[in-house]
C-alpha cells in the first residue's frame, strides 16, 4: 500500500509535533521545514485538529501542539484517519466482481497493514527526539514536557 501524500504530510506534522513537545510550532514553520504547501498544509491541520490529534493557539504567538502524550497516539488511528476507511480498490461496478475474490484478499490484507500500525504509537517514530530536534532545528536546551518522548518506552525495528 502506498499512503497518499496526504497522509505522509499528517505523519510528518505529527512526528514535529511530538518532538517539539508544549512548545507551540506554526504551520508556516512546518511547511518550510518539509518545503510543502502551507496551503496544503493549513487543511491537514484543520483535519488532525478536528480529530482531536493536535490542538491549536490562535494569534500572533500561536500554533500547534499534540493534544495529548505522543505515546498515547497510534500511528493506526492516524492512517485510518488521514485515509479513510476506503479499500485498496473500488471494485464497483467491475464486471467479474460477483465471482472475484480479490476484494476479500485485499481487505484482509488491508486489516494487516493497520494492524501492524495499531501496534506503535508516535512516541515509536519519534524516539530520537535529539538527532529530530537537530533536525527541526529547535533548542536542546528546551525542558522536557509531558509529551517528551521517553525511548526506553518505544519499539524497536
Amino acid at each position: 500500500m502506498k499512503l497518499s501524500h496526504h497522509s505522509d504530510y499528517a505523519l510528518r506534522t505529527m512526528i514535529q509535533l511530538a518532538t517539539s513537545g508544549d512548545e507551540l510550532v506554526s504551520i508556516r514553520h512546518i511547511a518550510q521545514t518539509y518545503g510543502i504547501s502551507h496551503n496544503h498544509l493549513m487543511k491537514i491541520v484543520q483535519g488532525l485538529g478536528r480529530a482531536g490529534f493536535i490542538e491549536t493557539v490562535r494569534g500572533r504567538h500561536g500554533g500547534l501542539r499534540l493534544a495529548r502524550p505522543a505515546s498515547e497516539i497510534s500511528l493506526g488511528a492516524l492512517v485510518r484517519h488521514t485515509e479513510g476507511e476506503n479499500g485498496l480498490v473500488d471494485c464497483t461496478g467491475c464486471l467479474i466482481a460477483p465471482a472475484c475474490g480479490l476484494p476479500s484478499v485485499l481487505a484482509e490484507a488491508m486489516q494487516a497493514f493497520l494492524a501492524v500500525l495499531d501496534g506503535y504509537r508516535l512516541s515509536d517514530v519519534a524516539s530520537r527526539s535529539h538527532m529530530l530536534r537537530a533536525l527541526f532545528d529547535i533548542p536542546t536546551s528546551a525542558a522536557p514536557s509531558q509529551h517528551a518522548l521517553d525511548p526506553a518506552q518505544c519499539h524497536t525495528n
